[in-house]
């Protein structure tokens, strides 16, 4: 299963906040087995929102889209996704009885346009916060709150699948460059994904369907890797 993930707002693009959302699904939908092939952060504005999210869902089996959700002048999200399906934002009905059998609040105290959603979509409960998400043909859109992204998250989390691979780490402390003939080897040996990552020392990962040749391929290679 391949997604994409689309970030929205203003405060990702200038380095206000830290985008932690995408970091965090892109660990969780690797663990299901889905591959991540984009991730975009867009701005507050629904003409750009629409079209990156128009583009991905013609082009992948999922996308995910977190921020700029709620009934706030800057949250354009549910409108940039409805455009991109050329649907109207309208008061979801499954929203308003959601917001109605509530324990905590009152639908008529919320403020307007919290249970606006794109038409025909599948309402996603919001256990964290208040502001519910939804899913629009192939798209999730979940709010950019941490708490209430990852929560909302795991509730559509089986939806997400595919074939899980195995990873292992070995950390080599020499220049990463002088590891690429181990690293060819390594490849043409067990057939494995092999990715660098430099920092205080080299982490090699390592990654393959199968565990068994993950671990034989990570002792493999801290044998013969230069020191």
């Amino acid at each position: 299963m391949q997604v994409a993930l689309v970030t929205v707002g203003d405060e990702l693009l200038v380095g206000d906040t830290v985008n932690t959302n995408a970091s965090w699904l892109g660990d969780r939908l690797a663990e299901r087995g889905a591959s991540v092939e984009r991730v975009v952060v867009v701005p507050d504005v629904e003409g750009a929102i629409a079209s990156e999210v128009a583009r991905f869902a013609d082009e992948y089996d999922a996308v995910v889209v977190t921020g700029g959700v709620g009934p706030t002048h800057d949250d354009v999200t549910m409108d940039g996704v409805a455009r991109a399906f050329d649907r109207d934002v309208v008061r979801h009905p499954d929203a308003v009885a959601y917001f109605e059998g509530h324990d905590t609040y009152r639908f008529d105290d919320l403020t307007a346009g919290t249970a606006d959603l794109p038409e025909g979509a599948r309402l996603l409960e919001n256990d964290v916060g208040v502001a519910p998400g939804a899913v629009v043909e192939n798209v999730y859109v979940l709010p950019g709150v941490p708490d209430e992204m990852k929560g909302m998250f795991e509730a559509v989390a089986d939806e997400f699948s595919g074939t899980t691979t195995h990873v292992e780490f070995v950390e080599v402390d020499a220049p990463e460059s002088s590891l690429i003939p181990a690293m060819r080897d390594l490849q043409d040996e067990f057939d494995v994904v092999v990715g660098s990552y430099p920092g205080e020392s080299v982490r090699v990962k390592i990654q393959h369907e199968d565990e068994a040749t993950v671990g034989a391929a990570a002792e493999w290679f801290r044998e013969r890797a230069p020191e």
